[in-house]
């Protein structure tokens, strides 16, 4: 049976007004040709007055449509690999992105990532803690302290000629110390370059100056003044040691020091030195280093014994009990026959918070030295000194 025959005359008239049939097809009552529909007709078969009816519109609508070769085949569709499907736009009112976004959250520098050790972090041994060449950091403790010494050497020598005062100064013991210490990366990635392992070139620039600063009959003078650039190559190592240990780091420098000084008070010598580093986790730490002076001529030589009062290597132990606290020793030693060199204390405890609610990097810091070589003009002359004042660490 056509399936006209089961529409009421009223969807019959509906569907021939609009066009869905044609008036030949109303009239005997069977299927119009095919092709003789508009192809949106199917709309007009919602006017239906029942399922069946609406139904019967529909097959007869798409009997009437013209035939269209298939799409491929399911198989032909399954071996073809899913396209990607477009993440949803969803329409904000923030403003509209850039070729370069802003983060949401501030970038950390990879040299105060908290998730590196502060070895790793202090050296830039790994692509993780590089911060980039030529910026600033902070090397030895940036200080400011008030300094008590066992005695004051108001008569300073040398065997050199014409290096032996002649006239003291009423130097007092007590007195302020000074000093600053600054470094920068000049190059990366020379012999290491993997994101693991980044070896490194800096220079390095230390002062340190003692200011008569109590003694106003004397117009308050510095007594001394120390300037130390130096050249230093890094190179990580990140071996694995028992109990917990790893072994950081190797490197070499080569480094300068002098007072700047003119005669009798002229004091100079240049060093080239190995080192080493060694960690265990944030808690403890150890550095060394191993010095060879660089020869001069005796007529341009200021102080000719100083490696048999300054030493020729140190050793320094640190341990970090909490965020809070930091202690360390420093040995040095001559290696000579006759033992010589000096011992340093430290303490340094931290004062306030850093950026971000971080550890901060001013401390105070109490140290107590003993030994020879508290300055350069005192490399041959031993004294013990007590001093208490801030320090800023790298930054």
């Amino acid at each position: 049976m056509n399936a006209l025959t089961v529409l009421n005359a009223r969807t019959l008239a509906t569907l021939a007004a609009c066009g869905l049939l044609s008036l030949p097809a109303l009239a005997a009552g069977t299927s119009a040709p095919i092709g003789s529909t508009p192809a949106d007709a199917w709309r007009l078969c919602t006017a239906a007055a029942n399922g069946a009816e609406r139904l019967a519109c529909f097959d007869e609508w798409a009997n009437n449509q013209p035939w269209q070769a298939p799409a491929a085949s399911a198989q032909a569709e399954a071996a073809q690999p899913p396209l990607p499907v477009p993440a949803p736009i969803v329409a904000t009112s923030a403003a509209p992105l850039t070729a370069d976004p802003m983060p949401a959250d501030p970038v950390v520098r990879g040299c105060n990532d908290a998730r590196y050790s502060a070895m790793t972090r202090f050296w830039e041994l790994t692509e993780g803690t590089d911060c980039g060449t030529f910026a600033v950091r902070g090397y030895r403790p940036m200080s400011v302290s008030v300094v008590s010494g066992s005695n004051v050497n108001r008569l300073p020598s040398s065997p050199s000629p014409d290096h032996q005062s002649t006239t003291a100064t009423d130097y007092r013991h007590t007195e302020t110390r000074l000093n600053i210490s600054v470094r920068t990366k000049l190059a990366k990635g020379l012999l290491a370059h993997t994101p693991e392992r980044k070896d490194s070139l800096w220079f390095g620039y230390t002062q340190q100056s003692y200011w008569q600063v109590f003694s106003p009959d004397l117009s308050r003078p510095f007594r001394t003044t120390d300037h130390e650039p130096e050249l230093i190559y890094v190179y990580p190592l990140s071996l694995a040691l028992p109990a917990g240990w790893n072994w950081a780091y190797a490197g070499a420098g080569l480094v300068h020091q002098s007072n700047g000084q003119s005669l009798p008070l002229s004091r100079s010598w240049n060093r080239w030195y190995l080192m080493t580093g060694l960690e265990k986790g944030n808690d403890f730490a150890l550095t060394s280093r191993i010095w060879k002076r660089v020869k001069e001529g005796a007529l341009n030589d200021d102080n000719p014994d100083i490696s048999n009062y300054l030493g020729r290597a140190e050793l320094t132990a640190t341990w970090n009990p909490n965020r809070i606290h930091t202690l360390s020793a420093t040995v040095r030693s001559s290696l000579g026959a006759t033992p010589r060199g000096a011992v340093r204390l430290e303490w340094l405890r931290t004062l306030g918070d850093g950026i971000g609610g971080g550890r901060s990097n001013l401390r105070l810091h109490t140290q107590l030295f003993s030994g020879y070589g508290d300055s350069l003009i005192d490399y041959n002359h031993k004294r013990t000194v007590f001093s208490v004042g801030f320090s800023l660490l790298d930054f």
